[in-house]
């Protein structure tokens, strides 16, 4: 069953009203796996925001992991419309992300969030969001955990261990590189947990966290300097 369309790009005002319409969409979420293929086109997506205004600049950056080649990039400016509440991140970025991955001329297999997945207090952070109301395999990569607790993985790339929140697996505290910190992968919609870890890995070949979100961070912090440059 797919969420109603409307609450895709409805307009919330209040905490009540964005926690009513993130319970509603989190009925939708799924968690059983998705496409039995591996992707092809993965994207990364990053939202940069002016400290001085309301203005803000999404970026998607999409790469061909079977060439490794950057095959498309969009950037977009925006206003932010919702106020900073812890859990309720998915309200400010989500919609200028579905612009920005809607201006896509190729659609991507997967999409990886600066962010959080099930790694939130109400298991529905910005990955599972973004993941619900487009339809995409989505997870997320942060640099710090939301929720949950973990052992310090072994000092190798590729060491891992699960964060957990009691008995559950919220996600992987993750070595991309040997003797630097981990991050933090969580699943968001449509896919499993020890596939995103390793695409996380493929994705981070030399730094920390994976190079389509350092590239649309980079390219979205880019042109927000410009736009305020100018303004």
């Amino acid at each position: 069953m797919h969420p109603d369309p409307a609450l895709a790009t409805v307009e919330v005002h209040t905490v009540a009203e964005a926690e009513r319409v993130q319970q509603e969409l989190c009925r939708h979420l799924d968690l059983t796996g998705g496409p039995a293929t591996s992707p092809r086109l993965v994207a990364g997506v990053d939202v940069s925001y002016d400290k001085t205004s309301t203005r803000i600049v999404a970026a998607a950056v999409l790469v061909d992991l079977t060439t490794g080649v950057e095959v498309e990039t969009v950037v977009v400016p925006g206003e932010v419309t919702f106020p900073y509440v812890p859990g309720l991140l998915a309200f400010r970025e989500v919609p200028i992300l579905l612009t920005t991955l809607g201006r896509l001329t190729r659609r991507p297999d997967t999409v990886v969030c600066d962010g959080y997945g099930l790694t939130h207090p109400r298991r529905f952070g910005l990955a599972c969001h973004l993941g619900v109301v487009t339809g995409l395999p989505t997870f997320g990569v942060a640099k710090t955990p939301f929720v949950g607790t973990y052992a310090e993985p072994g000092p190798r790339r590729g060491d891992r261990s699960a964060l957990r929140d009691g008995d559950e697996v919220l996600g992987h505290a993750l070595r991309t590189q040997t003797g630097v910190k981990p991050v933090f992968v969580s699943v968001g919609h449509r896919t499993d947990l020890d596939r995103v870890t390793a695409l996380t890995l493929t994705l981070s070949p030399r730094y920390r966290l994976p190079d389509v979100i350092r590239r649309a961070d980079f390219l979205s912090r880019e042109a927000l300097r410009q736009d305020t440059s100018g303004a």
